[in-house]
């Protein structure tokens, strides 16, 4: 399982970071968490297959976390060629359904029938849900918005959990223990913590508590970025740590 971190950065304007959006692909499965403006022109940049995306999972409904989506199924419909046929499916808390159709009010119907299959599902927390007959997609609710969540892929070879925004929570630390990689918000400086957001420090914690085996630090507002936030989040957690780039790689499992 391979993930790429397509956009590092947040809703703030940066000139080397777009907003979140990560890139998990397993064979045929090829998943965007969040997907942030700027998604389409970094995977076209950093050489990823976009048209051949499987499914979209939000973690949040801030537009920082999802609003490129309505530009990737415009992409996937006019862009593509031969035209697309596979089924695209999107993914998230309780209510994407209902923000996908009220996006196409606005869009156009073509939203919501592009000229290929798509689905949206609402997913409930503790139910996971299977991605392919070796790949579940799991929940866990967290201290951000009233429907954030976090997300783990979990495959046989190897568990990533992605906090999406998350504030500090043991819960979650209980629910991510032992991934094989935490890809962990980590927004602001420990001096300008909130109870919505992670420094490098509540990062490490996380990491910690959790037991995971690496850390990788993603979601950077520009004070964090003048700071060392690896070397913050190294204070409290001993494993292997990176503070993420737009295009960086990492595997989980194989050789």
């Amino acid at each position: 399982m391979e993930l790429v971190t397509v956009g590092t950065g947040t809703v703030a304007p940066s000139a080397s970071r777009t907003a979140a959006c990560h890139w998990v692909s397993r064979g045929r499965l090829k998943i965007l968490l969040d997907c942030g403006a700027g998604a389409l022109h970094r995977l076209a940049e950093f050489g990823l297959p976009w048209q051949q995306v499987t499914h979209v999972v939000l973690s949040h409904f801030h537009p920082d976390h999802w609003g490129e989506l309505p530009m990737l199924v415009y992409a996937l419909k006019y862009t593509t060629a031969p035209p697309r046929e596979e089924p695209l499916v999107i993914l998230g808390p309780p209510g994407v359904v209902r923000l996908v159709k009220a996006l196409a009010e606005g869009y156009g119907p073509w939203l919501l029938d592009p000229g290929f299959p798509i689905g949206i599902l609402d997913i409930r927390d503790g139910e996971p849900f299977p991605l392919d007959a070796e790949v579940n997609l799991e929940t866990f609710p967290v201290p951000h918005t009233p429907e954030s969540v976090a997300l783990a892929v979990a495959a046989p070879e190897g568990r990533l959990v992605y906090t999406g925004d998350t504030g500090p929570s043991s819960k979650l630390a209980r629910w991510a223990a032992g991934a094989d990689l935490l890809l962990a918000e980590c927004s602001l400086p420990e001096e300008m913590a909130l109870d919505i957001h992670l420094t490098p420090e509540r990062a490490g914690e996380l990491a910690r508590d959790a037991g995971v085996r690496r850390l990788v630090l993603t979601h950077f507002y520009p004070p964090v970025e003048t700071s060392d936030p690896a070397r913050g989040a190294g204070a409290r957690f001993g494993g292997p740590i990176a503070a993420a780039r737009d295009g960086d790689r990492f595997t989980i499992g194989g050789a």
